[in-house]
């Protein structure tokens, strides 16, 4: 994580990182004015709330409360040397927990992460720069050594070159990656979390069987994505962008929807439009993109080959967006290379689908084949002796398919988490099952998987498939799990040799595509120096369903983006029609507006917090619509989950407007102990609020040219450094 120090009046610094602000000062006797605390006191306070967080982590998993638990710590400086301390973190318990649960409380603190690093001792490079933000290789904590190269199965360089290679020409467009985090919680399983050092929401995690095939793992993950506009999908990039020469990329091409907003001739083909309007449902109008908000341009479309003639399809951005979010992308050294990843990850993808759906039972992998794999089974033995039983399988339905399984069953929660893996390697795709299971994951985030079940219909519910491609949480059938597979194990082998050995893997498994009778398609990006293919196949590799297109499409953010922007400044006709939208358009209640109209606020704004519900709670109020505002107060209290100050806001306002709207009460009676109660300003918004002078209390206002909002400032000028990169190469090619 990098955190940037800003230097202030007299001793006052500001520390930046992430979305968070700290402000830190000096006690009057050491000149400072007391006004925040010292950094030496965050110091204490973070291995305190650490432990603190450690406990809540243990209690939370066991149903145990925490409002009856205390927590302190002490420092004790030792008078020698005032660097010599002892931390003593003391914790009350009330007398209704069991004594194997207060021994559990007193471990799970041993776990805390700032107490690990101070006792393991953090090492400190201090060092000058000539520009603290062109320095990008300085936050990758793995310098690869030149002298040393390391193959792995699948990767046409040396994973020393390939991280060179890869987090070079990053920083070359101009971003900086930071390493946030790494783990390693059972032997021979590394993953790792990396992030734009500007623009934290731009993020990808890496996983391997070593530190080195991890970062590289990340690395190709971070510039797939950043190639294929995955950190920027359903957000909103802005009037400049939208009007530029191009808005994703200098192939693209535009269409303008027929009569009766018919789809234009220009798009797709046959074979895509019996699957994507097979019931003639689909209007130019749902391909709109959701970036450019460009109506009036028409549908952006992207050319992409059709890998059994050649020829060039146009796919809508919006169609891609809604139906494959991130499947099907992926980054190597040479072209092959990520073709055979990203075919690896449709089929890891389609297959896990089909078998979790279809409830089908796999074969287990004999120990004997298991054991050909020693660093493998060490992880797995790893699990085992954390009390985890793992279940290693074949996936590959008969050997038609490069797939394999690993399941983690956690016999403290009832919890299951089955973990798929692909590639023509048999031990690579194994490999990759295991990592997969502890990407990003600690001993406590197994605690949250949910139970198997016997019910069908929750297994093959299209959101369930969403869960798990998102990060494999989703339901898995108990019928899974049963000891009579529905195939026989197959020791498979998809690999070929030799110097192109990548073009014959990815040549077999477009084959085992056509020969199930399914098309792909292929689009190739390499204007920021590394290779990045994107593969769709169409009716196989889509996350999302079909209907999507029309009954939950992404641009609808286009029937509210503006008018959310520009609220403080439309009147009550406009208020009314957006009102009239947000009811009128099947939206979930509870669903995030930040979402809604593809705006990153800060999380911890109002606008990050806002609600559809509450949104059309403060048109209500701003209309003067007193009834309708009570009823959705009512609803939000009960169940939305927002900011402390938030919730004591509607609180009052539920109290006032109770008053308000009974002809037998008087506020006049009621104001001062309203005041009393909920504090002078907070009841200055509420009762403004109820006449008017206030409006939209908490929501700052902005508009289309983004204003004040950092977050998505940040995250645009992300995409501004990948746009110029695309304008550049479009440029010297021409």
């Amino acid at each position: 994580m990098e955190i940037k120090v800003n230097f202030l009046d007299k001793l006052r610094l500001e520390a930046k990182f992430d979305d968070f602000t700290v402000i830190a000062d000096q006690p009057i006797r050491y000149k400072g004015d007391g006004s925040a605390p010292g950094p030496f006191d965050y110091f204490l306070a973070s291995s305190a709330l650490c432990a603190a967080y450690f406990v809540k982590l243990y209690c939370n998993t066991r149903n145990i409360p925490t409002e009856n638990i205390r927590l302190s710590q002490n420092n004790i400086v030792d008078p020698e040397n005032r660097y010599q301390q002892i931390f003593k973190i003391q914790v009350e318990l009330p007398p209704d927990i069991s004594a194997k649960d207060r021994e559990g409380i007193l471990r799970s603190i041993d776990r805390c992460t700032v107490k690990k690093v101070v006792q393991t001792g953090p090492e400190f490079v201090i060092e000058e720069v000539e520009n603290l933000d062109a320095d990008a290789q300085s936050l990758l904590t793995l310098k690869p050594d030149t002298d040393v190269a390391t193959y792995i199965p699948g990767k046409d360089l040396p994973l020393e070159q390939t991280i060179a290679n890869m987090s070079g020409l990053l920083a070359e467009i101009g971003i900086k990656i930071e390493i946030a985090s790494w783990r390693n919680i059972v032997p021979n399983v590394w993953s790792l979390h990396i992030r734009d050092a500007h623009s934290p929401m731009c993020f990808t995690n890496g996983k391997g069987s070593t530190k080195e095939s991890a970062l590289a793992s990340a690395l190709g993950e971070y510039i797939e994505r950043t190639s294929c506009n995955h950190f920027y999908a359903g957000s909103y990039w802005g009037v400049e962008i939208a009007n530029a020469e191009f808005v994703h990329y200098p192939t693209e091409r535009w269409f303008k929807p027929g009569r009766k907003d018919a789809l234009p001739k220009e798009i797709l083909d046959e074979y895509c439009l019996d699957i994507y309007n097979a019931d003639g449902e689909l209007r130019g109008s749902h391909l709109i993109d959701t970036n450019s908000g460009n109506v009036a341009r028409g549908i952006c479309c992207l050319p992409y080959v059709r890998q059994s003639d050649g020829a060039t399809v146009y796919f809508p951005s919006n169609l891609i967006e809604n139906l494959f979010v991130s499947n099907g992308m992926s980054a190597g050294n040479t072209l092959a290379e990520a073709q055979v990843q990203c075919l690896s990850e449709i089929f890891e993808r389609a297959v896990k689908r089909e078998i979790l759906e279809g409830e089908i039972a796999l074969p287990d992998v004999p120990p004997e084949v298991l054991a050909k794999y020693p660093g493998i089974v060490a992880g797995i033995q790893g699990l085992e002796e954390q009390g985890f039983p793992v279940l290693v399988k074949d996936a590959s339905l008969g050997g038609q398919y490069p797939v394999m399984c690993v399941t983690l069953m956690n016999p403290r929660t009832g919890g299951v988490f089955a973990s798929f893996g692909a590639h023509p390697s048999f031990e690579v795709a194994l490999e990759r099952s295991l990592t997969e299971l502890l990407q990003g994951r600690s001993f406590e985030g197994l605690n949250d998987l949910p139970p198997p079940t016997f019910t069908s219909n929750a297994v093959t519910e299209p959101n369930n498939f969403v869960e798990h491609f998102i990060d494999s949480s989703g339901l898995v059938s108990w019928r899974f799990f049963s000891a009579k597979a529905d195939y026989d194990f197959v020791e498979w082998d998809f690999t070929a040799q030799g110097a192109d050995a990548n073009a014959e893997e990815a040549a077999a498994m477009f084959g085992i595509l056509a020969g199930m009778g399914k098309e792909s398609y292929m689009a190739v990006y390499d204007e920021l120096g590394a290779v990045t293919c994107r593969i769709l196949v169409p009716g196989y590799s889509e996350v999302y369903p079909v209907e999507d297109l029309v009954w939950d499409n992404t641009n609808k953010a286009l029937l509210f983006r503006e008018d959310v922007l520009n609220l403080h400044r439309l009147d009550d006709a406009a208020l009314e029609a957006l009102l009239d939208r947000l009811e009128n358009n099947e939206l979930d209640e509870y669903g995030d507006i930040a979402t809604l109209i593809g705006i990153e606020f800060d999380e911890n704004t109002d606008w990050g917090q806002l609600t559809v519900l509450e949104l059309k709670l403060l048109i209500h109020l701003a209309l003067g619509q007193l009834e309708d505002a009570h009823d959705l107060v009512g609803a939000f209290l009960q169940y939305n989950d927002n900011t402390v100050e938030r919730r004591l806001f509607y609180q009052a306002l539920n109290a006032a407007l109770e008053v308000e709207l009974d002809d037998e009460l008087e506020m006049a009676d009621y104001e001062a102990n309203f005041r009393r109660m909920f504090g002078q300003p907070r009841m200055d918004a509420v009762l403004g609020s109820l006449d008017g002078s206030v409006k939209f209390h908490g929501l700052t206002p902005t508009s289309m040219q983004l204003e004040g909002l950092d977050r998505h400032q940040r995250l645009l000028d992300s995409y501004k450094k990948l746009h110029s990169a695309r304008a550049s190469y479009a440029a010297s090619k021409s």
